[in-house]
């Protein structure tokens, strides 16, 4: 879950750009990476990241990019994870399928709440040491919404959507998704009208999901099997602790087990929902510390504490010592070298 991470870039990727008038040559080329990616398209993330920067540059603008390869994009292009959305019973089934089934297709990874009249689904990386262009992250939030359009058949839109960067042509944005598109985020969202989910897919195909779900299921499975729980959990949440103190049993939700199953598979890896809990908070909070422009009571919320006090008496129990002391002697030690 790290750089080192290997992704398979979906066949259909090169006709889907061809379609667009763009060679598969040209963007290799300027992403200067081997051609033999073309053929042999396992990569790394940051290749993956140069080749999405590559199409980005050559479509000069964000938005148009994002909106051409979307709605051009032949659903018999889609891979077998995307087809098993693409086939769901409803737009709410779909989306939770892309959830569980995107594990299989890193770097981006899908979180989904749904609270009053509103679904929210938060774009997040697997590296947050390397966030991806701001061109995936758009083709990615687009596509949900495509998503949902071709599979109910209606012209659905979105209530609101949040980008952290620059998109190009925000207008063109707003006309696609059909609401207000708000950058400069403190994350990447989509934020749909809830009752959209119960709206059923006319592409919804049984016989086609009954031969995929259980090959993908076991995709899933293999691969979670190669990362130890203890690793999956602390991810989890690392990326959920601004949210308040994660629950084992959304944690365990979000793993596609029961929390007495992952507290089992905890103890046998020699740990414990609690131990890792502090740990990560303990990890975060050395991280943010050492980052000058947060103050403490923003560190504090990050990791999940409602109040500074909380923080203040965790923090001395773990390092022995106040979070402004340590922050001044590590900056400091930091500026000596």
């Amino acid at each position: 879950m790290t750089s080192h991470t290997r992704i398979k870039i979906p066949a259909g990727f090169w006709a889907g750009l061809l379609q667009l008038g763009i060679s598969a040559n040209d963007v290799v080329r300027k992403a200067r990476l081997p051609l033999t990616i073309i053929t042999e398209p396992v990569v790394t993330t940051a290749q993956y990241f140069a080749i999405w920067q590559a199409y980005s540059e050559i479509m000069d603008d964000t938005a148009k990019g994002i909106i051409q390869l979307t709605t051009g994009f032949e659903t018999a292009h889609y891979p077998p994870t995307v087809l098993a959305t693409y086939h769901a019973r409803d737009y709410r089934d779909a989306l939770k399928r892309m959830v569980r089934y995107k594990q299989l297709c890193p770097p981006e990874s899908l979180r989904i709440t749904e609270e009053d009249e509103h679904c929210t689904i938060e774009l997040d990386w697997l590296d947050t040491e390397q966030p991806g262009p701001p061109m995936l992250v758009g083709i990615t939030l687009a596509f949900l919404m495509e998503l949902g359009r071709r599979g109910t058949g209606q012209p659905l839109t979105a209530k609101l959507v949040e980008f952290s960067h620059s998109m190009g042509d925000v207008q063109a944005l707003e006309a696609y998704f059909g609401c207000r598109i708000r950058i400069g985020a403190n994350g990447n969202r989509l934020t749909l009208h809830r009752e959209d989910l119960d709206r059923p897919f006319v592409s919804y195909n049984a016989e086609l999901l009954e031969i995929l779900t259980p090959v993908l299921d076991q995709s899933l499975d293999e691969q979670q099997r190669s990362h130890s729980i203890t690793e999956m959990v602390m991810w989890i949440m690392k990326r959920s602790l601004t949210g308040g103190r994660p629950e084992i049993q959304t944690i365990a939700s979000e793993l596609g087990m029961s929390d007495r199953t992952l507290q089992r598979r905890l103890t046998d890896e020699g740990t414990s929902f609690k131990h890792l809990l502090t740990k990560v908070r303990h990890e975060q909070a050395r991280e943010y510390l050492a980052d000058p422009s947060l103050d403490i009571k923003e560190v504090a919320f990050l990791i999940g504490y409602e109040d500074q006090n909380s923080f203040y008496r965790a923090f001395r129990l773990w390092e022995g010592n106040t979070p402004s002391n340590w922050r001044t002697e590590h900056l400091g030690a930091n500026s000596i070298h």
